[in-house]
Order: structure tokens, then C-alpha cells, then sequence
């Protein structure tokens, strides 16, 4: 659990104050609660307005332990109640102003928990194309190319799953070693491979009449998903003989 004193967000000032922590510092901080949170995921919602860190006259972004704590906020209510950024954004910025107001619910509640529906089931963040590219760092020219190659696809409705971000970082992080977007083809084809194992196991109860059954299937499918990223990691150092910390 995060405790640091609660307080509002930076306002993008020099950061010249005393205690700000760097985004490596802010991300081993939160990883204590959040172990799947990335750096790629504080910029997105740094650009979707969730927060607003400090900046040192080089551009390097600087936190507040006020934005740890609004960060650990989005987090929670994020895993815990399925809510939207921008339900998310709203309530924390009326929080902020000493507004009396009640967190949003999504779906039905059984024993103090929400229960998705099927009509509001947990709404997957999107960015855009622009959005993409600013919170990954990448130009169009790099997006495009991988674009090619499989590793990158919007949905249908042209905008991109926010997790595409940390996509995006990571292949650029890996061109850093001289790996090529076309090297990485087979991972990918890896990872819908094991997808469509996962999709499998949880396809009977997608399509069950119960729509807690169905809600069930979304929370089955994460678990499944969080157990197949542990096996490939716990395979790769194996074949790399590596442990990595």
C-alpha cells in the first residue's frame, strides 16, 4: 500500500523543491502495490490529465508525493471498480476542490463489491494516434513501420488500446540494442498464439446467459494472462541462463 501524505498535483513549475522524486523513483514506489505498472503507463495518464508533474528547467518530469498518492488513486480505482480515466479524473479533481461526492459504481454491488454487466463490462483505455505517438516518444515514420510488421494495430474504430503504448516503448527500447521491429515478428506471433490458448479456456464462459458468469470470464482471463507472462519470463532466463531481479 502507498503511504505517502495526500495533496494535490504539480502544476508543470521548475522543480526546485526539495523531495521530488524522479519517474523511475515513482515507479519503484508504486510497483509495491502495482507490480505490472510501467513508465509508459504514468506518461499516458500524465497525458490524459491524471497528473500534472513538475518539470526541471531540462524537461525531466519530477513528482510530487502528492502525485504518487493521486497516482496509487487512479490505480486502485482502475483494478477495483473499473471505471473509465475519465470518471476517474473527474472524481479526484472534486475531491481536490473539498466536494462531497460519491465514488461512482460500475455495475451492481454484492456484499460491498461491484459486479460488472454485461452492458458495463471494465471499458478498455484508448488513446489515439497523436496520443500514441507523443506518450510513446516515437515519430510516424517508426509507427508506421511497425505498423507493417504486425507488432502494432489500431482496433476498428482506428484509435489504439492503451497498452499499445508500452508496445511502442519497448520495441523502441529494444531497436536501442540493434534488435529490428522484423526480428520481433515471432514474438508476436508467440503472443496470439498464447492468447488464443487463454481464449479457449475462457470462451464457454464468455458465452454464458449469466452475466456474472460472464463478468467471471473477464477476471478468469486476466489471471490466465498474468500466469502465461510469468511462464515466457520464467522460460526466456532459462534458455538465456539470466535471472532477472
Amino acid at each position: 500500500m502507498l503511504h505517502t501524505p495526500s495533496g494535490g498535483t504539480g502544476h508543470g513549475t521548475a522543480a526546485t523543491e526539495p523531495g521530488l522524486m524522479s519517474i523511475g523513483t515513482v515507479l519503484n514506489v508504486l510497483r509495491d502495490e502495482f507490480p505490472e505498472v510501467t513508465i509508459s503507463k504514468i506518461r499516458f495518464l500524465e497525458s490524459e490529465g491524471l497528473i500534472e508533474p513538475r518539470r526541471t528547467p531540462s524537461g525531466y518530469r519530477k513528482f510530487s508525493a502528492g502525485d504518487v498518492e493521486r497516482l496509487g488513486h487512479v490505480l486502485r480505482m482502475q483494478r477495483d471498480h473499473y471505471l473509465p480515466l475519465k470518471v476517474i479524473r473527474e472524481y479526484l479533481d472534486a475531491m481536490e476542490r473539498g466536494e462531497a461526492v460519491q465514488l461512482p459504481v460500475l455495475g451492481r454491488q454484492r456484499d460491498g463489491e461491484a459486479v460488472p454487466t454485461v452492458s458495463e463490462a471494465p471499458t478498455v483505455a484508448r488513446i489515439g494516434r497523436d496520443e500514441l505517438l507523443a506518450a510513446a516518444d516515437i515519430d510516424e515514420n517508426c509507427l508506421t513501420e511497425w505498423e507493417s510488421y504486425g507488432l502494432i494495430a489500431p482496433l476498428e474504430s482506428g484509435v489504439y488500446d492503451a497498452e499499445t503504448v508500452t508496445v511502442a516503448s519497448l520495441v523502441a527500447e529494444l531497436g536501442r540494442f540493434g534488435i529490428e521491429p522484423r526480428h520481433l515478428r515471432v514474438m508476436k506471433a508467440a503472443a496470439d498464439r498464447e492468447a488464443g490458448l487463454v481464449d479457449q479456456v475462457v470462451a464457454p464462459l464468455k458465452r454464458h446467459r449469466n452475466p456474472q458468469t460472464r463478468a467471471h470470464a473477464e477476471a478468469r482471463t486476466k489471471e490466465l494472462a498474468a500466469l502465461t507472462v510469468k511462464l515466457h519470463s520464467a522460460l526466456v532466463q532459462i534458455a538465456l541462463g539470466v535471472r532477472l531481479p
